[in-house]
């Protein structure tokens, strides 16, 4: 059992050596890799942070989402067609829209007054409206139906994963849930990623192993009788075999090249030592074990892709951009049984390498990285206590470059961020989802044209505070803004999900 002294004395190695804030690339250093991230040293840090915190919270009974006021519902009464063509009704509800810099649904009550940016607030549905009985919101994404025009969203929660169909007025219509895998205890961690019409699901509960749920059961679903589905009778699929304690932190799919893929999968002295393992998705009834590494240990996720950039040498490779705690390490996984790491590289104020995304997948020449611990640690580019996003060139996929950074505007701790269209959206816990426009990066990849065109508040309990936000880790954990009609879903850990929408065209602010 390592001891709290032995962690800080090892901490306080990794702020003397991320203490400038220059934010450049560098090589990772080993003997520190070694000691504080392969060990699990850092890992152990912080889910004790995060456990102090969540049962702090959960003693004030913030995680009870019973408690928030539902959305209010106004008249008149309109009508949605549900699968099997049976009309059924919606109360319409109007939007409210973000103005002076805040939504409020109960004016005049800090605990329901948003700031907010150019995001016009839709819907708000608790947990408990989305069939949790304990709350505690995660992973999240979404699926649009090209056929019917329908669009659906799957909410990851403690003790599984809700349904719910985003109508064409922005309302979240409930139509049931998928509990966590019975051989399984809840677990907050609980992370999604689509493949074609289903969701890839995957926990750090033991034993709880990767559910494949086919959305389009969600189709003939009444809302009038929401649908409790059954692990036994009704996943599509479900693979565990290459998860030692049936285990992980986050999965990934790849839609082009039919494959999903486990990461930081307990333990980390196992064969693959908590790295990528793939299985197969062409057959989604019968996944199979396709292979995987743990030439770089313990990944915490990554993004994989098929690649096409100015790195001519890879084009048409399948390739995962690993974020892997304490580097930006990228792997071609072309060949399943034989991957190759192309490059490891670390930053300077690197604490946590946490999540990014490619600016462009079609022209893969710069990622946006997020770092999970920088601004606890109070080091480089962070120090302040401003959430940093650390961009970089990877014209190179052997030898890729750290060009710049942006500061958000308000304290705080970047968490899960997807780019759409030269956006980035990013949940960022306590400050909810910013939206920054990285369309000046390909001519200026320093960050300087960069700029925050909006944002909406999830977590107004901290917004009085200097700095306008708490460097703590509750609100936003993820959302899905990947949906055709502009509306994004905000799934937060302690009141449930939000349903937001651009008031004007972002590319014009």
């Amino acid at each position: 059992m390592r001891t709290p002294k032995g962690i800080v004395a090892v901490a306080a190695a990794v702020c003397s050596l991320a203490g400038v804030a220059s934010g450049k690339e560098m090589k990772v250093n080993m003997k520190l890799k070694a000691e504080l991230y392969d060990s699990g040293i850092r890992h152990e840090q912080i889910m004790a942070l995060k456990n102090r915190i969540w049962d702090e919270l959960d003693a004030q009974g913030v995680y009870d989402s019973t408690q928030y006021k539902p959305f209010p519902v106004a008249s008149p009464v309109i009508s949605m067609m549900t699968g099997n063509h049976d009309t059924v009704t919606e109360p319409a509800t109007d939007f409210i829209a973000c103005k002076d810099g805040v939504a409020s649904y109960v004016p005049g009550d800090p605990k329901y007054t948003f700031k907010c940016s150019n995001l016009d607030l839709y819907d708000f549905k608790t947990h408990s409206q989305l069939g949790s009985a304990s709350g505690r919101g995660a992973g999240s994404w979404g699926w649009y139906n090209h056929r019917s025009g329908r669009e659906f969203v799957a909410i990851a929660q403690l003790d599984g994963t809700s349904f719910s169909e985003v109508s064409k007025q922005g309302k979240l219509i409930y139509l049931g849930r998928l509990p966590q895998y019975p051989t399984a205890l809840p677990s907050l961690w609980r992370e999604i990623k689509g493949y074609k019409h289903y969701v890839v699901i995957g926990s750090e509960a033991d034993n709880h192993g990767v559910q494949i749920f086919d959305l389009e059961k969600l189709e003939t679903v009444d809302p009038a009788s929401p649908v409790v589905f059954s692990n036994d009778k009704d996943l599509a699929g479900f693979w565990t075999e290459g998860l030692p304690v049936g285990r992980s932190h986050n999965v990934v799919t790849n839609e082009e090249r039919d494959y999903g893929v486990a990461v930081g999968f307990a333990p980390r002295n196992a064969t693959l030592r908590a790295g990528l393992v793939f299985f197969d998705l062409k057959d989604p009834k019968n996944p199979k074990t396709l292979g995987g590494t743990g030439q770089d240990g313990y990944v915490h996720d990554a993004q994989c892709i098929v690649y096409r950039g100015p790195d001519r040498k890879y084009d048409g490779r399948d390739i995962c951009y690993g974020y892997d705690e304490d580097s930006l390490t990228i792997f071609d996984v072309t060949d399943k049984k034989n991957i190759k790491i192309l490059s490891n590289t670390s930053y300077e104020g690197a604490s946590y390498t946490h999540q990014g995304w490619v600016l462009d997948p079609m022209w893969q020449q710069y990622l946006i990285v997020d770092d999970e611990y920088d601004e606890v640690d109070a080091v480089g580019p962070a120090a302040d206590g401003y959430p940093i996003s650390y961009i970089w060139d990877i014209s190179s996929l052997e030898s890729p470059k750290q060009t710049g950074h942006y500061k958000g505007l308000r304290k705080g701790i970047d968490h899960n961020q997807f780019v759409k269209d030269g956006f980035s959206y990013q949940s960022n816990y306590a400050l909810g989802i910013s939206v920054l426009d990285l369309r000046s990066v390909p001519k200026d990849p320093t960050g300087k044209g960069i700029k925050e065109v909006a944002y909406f508040d999830t977590h107004p309990e901290d917004d009085n505070v200097p700095g306008g936000g708490n460097i703590t880790f509750t609100g936003s954990w993820s959302h899905y803004p990947f949906l055709p009609s502009g509306y994004i879903v905000i799934n937060t850990m302690d009141r449930g999900a939000f349903v937001v929408k651009a008031s004007k065209d972002l590319k014009k602010v």
